[in-house]
């Protein structure tokens, strides 16, 4: 599980940022991508990378501001026309449905695959026997939503060299011994799974947030996740302007953070007011409220291990 970020700029593309965009690598779980947010010129930055439109599985938008929807119909457009055909869900706030039906049928964009689009309300969004996707609203100044990705546990690993040392056969009886069955042996043992499988392997949490000022839904989201992902738009000097644009400074981020007792920060969502010189002073200005924070730039890619993420 690796998240990579397309767009990490505020309001409009810059030269070293382009708008909101983040990748959920889901290959080795699903052979799948999530995307969060899709602002203007995504795909261009798709193509930048080894990332393929046909894998994008799910798209969750937090909320409806331009820099955060306007790469959306070019998207859809392109996997179509680059092969796509495997069916697609758009989750996103009430209005997401007639903006896009709006753009594909006044462009004449004719998909290949099912489109799927959900307009979404508070609690479970998604969940199958991998994943669940919980949405809250938080305080912006239209409706925008956090997204917590809770990875279900998995089995326990089988102690298949202890078995083997023990005299038993690699092939099916391993597959039952790991589902936790008894079986007899040929030679009659019978040899119990329970006593062969390791505990069961913690599941992964992400918090991605969407526009927001400082809320307890933002806490509630991030609560003791591997990564949150907290827009900084505002350097912490600027606590009201921040306020008075529904936005989050870097320490408050950090705070969010720090009280979700959340394992790291990648602050996302940065003003272009703040030139390259500036991006290491304001990492640090998070990471004196909650050291295990990065300022996420665009391509800057994550691995999310459970207790352990890293760059």
């Amino acid at each position: 599980m690796e998240l990579l970020f397309l767009g990490t700029g505020a309001g409009v593309p810059a030269k070293l940022r382009n708008v909101s965009s983040l990748a959920l690598l889901l290959l080795e779980e699903r052979n799948a991508i999530w995307l969060f947010d899709c602002g203007e010129a995504t795909q261009h930055q798709i193509l930048h990378t080894s990332l393929k439109p046909r894998k994008i599985e799910k798209i969750f938008i937090t909320h409806l501001h331009g820099d955060h929807i306007f790469g959306l119909p070019g998207l859809l457009g392109s996997r179509s026309f680059q092969g796509g055909t495997t069916a697609l869900t758009v989750y996103g706030p009430k209005g997401i449905k007639a903006y896009l039906e709006a753009a594909l049928q006044l462009s004449g964009t004719h998909l290949k695959y099912p489109l799927t689009i959900v307009e979404m309300e508070e609690g479970i969004l998604f969940s199958d026997d991998q994943f669940t996707v919980e949405g809250l609203l938080l305080d912006h100044n239209i409706a925008s939503y956090g997204f917590r990705i809770t990875e279900k546990d998995k089995k326990g690993t089988l102690d298949a060299e202890r078995l083997k040392a023990e005299g038993v056969p690699p092939g099916p009886l391993y597959k039952k011994l790991k589902d936790g069955e008894t079986v007899t042996l040929e030679d009659g043992r019978i040899i119990a799974g329970g006593d062969y499988v390791g505990p069961p392997q913690k599941g992964r949490v992400i918090a991605i947030l969407g526009d927001t000022r400082p809320c307890n839904n933002a806490v509630i989201l991030a609560q003791h996740a591997d990564l949150l992902v907290h827009e900084a738009t505002f350097s912490a000097d600027s606590a009201q302007m921040a306020g008075d644009y529904f936005h989050s400074t870097t320490a408050q981020a950090a705070e969010i953070a720090r009280r979700a007792k959340a394992e790291a920060l990648c602050l996302t969502h940065i003003s272009s007011r703040y030139s390259k010189e500036d991006w290491q002073e304001l990492e640090k200005e998070a990471q004196s409220v909650f050291p295990n924070t990065k300022l996420a730039s665009d391509f800057f890619k994550v691995k999310v291990d459970t207790q352990k993420t890293t760059r």
